[in-house]
């Protein structure tokens, strides 16, 4: 249990982790909704699975004591894929569409106290997805609803877990919830871009400090008797922040989206989120020392991109690139049992031979 608590704590941040999990969102001409992420830690490969959660199943949250918390029942069929245990969902859809997300949010949140006497309405913070999905359809019905619990977290070696979350809905709605001191704040997210901290609203008003970055080329500048002039290509971009950090991932996500080309349908919307996100890939040497990196592919270890219209959830791993993809159409929430299969039957990259026709 201390062992998963440690791989749960440093997910997308903490100890020999990458910080690193961001969030976009792009509509298609026809409507269609998509919302897309990436999954980050970089100690070493992180367990996780595709989970099938019916109507009816009864679901039990974990407390800081290793108790017992809320208990809930499904009233929708979930699709999620999970971290470190198959409980912990951090990205999934369920049949209404709504779609939710957890995303680590180090130093600037904070939770309500755990208190033993209200472990009949605890709910950990790494299955407030599970919670959201199987009970709601709505962002104003998680709102409602939140009253009624209290989203607590663990402490391991002295380091809190702590998390924020995205909201999304088919109509393209989507909204971001942080807790502070206790009290849960929701943002409309009109950005489209989630990652990590400090706080949203910090996020977006940080956007200003790059109110000269636009797509496209640099005009030429003079300088006293000297023309300046671009190097090639993008020079509208110059002085993107290219690290790693939050708040540079923030910015370049903010723009990337921004400036990319809207997509007929919701597949080619899909593949796009798919193109964006890979310049957010996290090579995994840059966590630790020369010579101390393990033995995984990336620190991004998943990329998911879920169509809320459709009802479609695609992904990748590090292991494989091939885009796989699970209907929710295609499941009936009424007759399955609660399932979970790993994200990678075969952790190994395919390969396509080419021959001369």
């Amino acid at each position: 249990m201390k062992r998963l608590l440690l791989i749960i704590t440093a997910l997308c941040g903490g100890i020999a982790a990458a910080e690193a999990c961001t969030g976009i969102a792009l509509t298609a001409r026809d409507g269609s909704y998509v919302q897309a992420r990436t999954i980050e830690w970089a100690g070493s490969e992180l367990a996780s699975y595709c989970v099938f959660i019916p109507r009816g199943e009864r679901i039990v949250s974990r407390t800081p004591d290793n108790g017992r918390g809320l208990v809930f029942t499904a009233r929708y069929g979930v699709v999620g894929l999970s971290v470190a245990a198959p409980e912990y969902i951090a990205e999934g859809i369920n049949e209404a569409g709504l779609s939710a997300g957890l995303f680590y949010f180090p130093g600037y949140g904070s939770y309500a106290d755990y208190d033993p006497a209200q472990r009949d309405a605890t709910l950990l913070d790494l299955q407030a997805v599970s919670w959201m999905l199987a009970r709601f359809a709505t962002i104003d019905e998680v709102k409602e609803a939140l009253s009624g619990v209290r989203i607590v977290g663990v402490d391991t070696d002295g380091i809190p877990s702590m998390l924020h979350w995205r909201l999304g809905e088919p109509s393209g709605r989507q909204a971001v919830l942080e807790i502070v001191d206790g009290q849960p704040h929701f943002y409309e997210n009109e950005v489209g871009v989630i990652t990590n901290a400090p706080g949203f609203p910090w996020q977006v008003t940080n956007l200003n400090n790059y109110v000269n970055l636009r797509p496209g080329s640099a005009p030429a500048q003079p300088l006293g008797a000297v023309t300046l002039r671009q190097f090639g290509g993008n020079g509208g971009f110059l002085g993107l922040p290219g690290d790693m950090t939050p708040p540079s991932r923030f910015v370049r996500a903010a723009l990337f989206r921004a400036s990319a080309p809207q997509q007929e349908t919701a597949f080619g919307t899909v593949t796009q989120c798919f193109h964006l996100l890979n310049n957010f890939d996290v090579p995994i040497g840059i966590e630790h020392p020369l010579g101390m990196a393990p033995d995984i592919p990336s620190a991004t270890q998943w990329t998911s991109a879920i169509d809320l219209t459709h009802r479609r959830v695609y992904y990748k791993t590090a292991y494989n690139n091939t885009i796989r993809c699970i209907d929710l159409a295609a499941i009936d929430f009424g007759r399955i049992k609660y399932h979970r299969q790993p994200l990678d039957r075969i952790r190994e990259q395919p390969v396509e031979m080419v021959v001369p026709e």
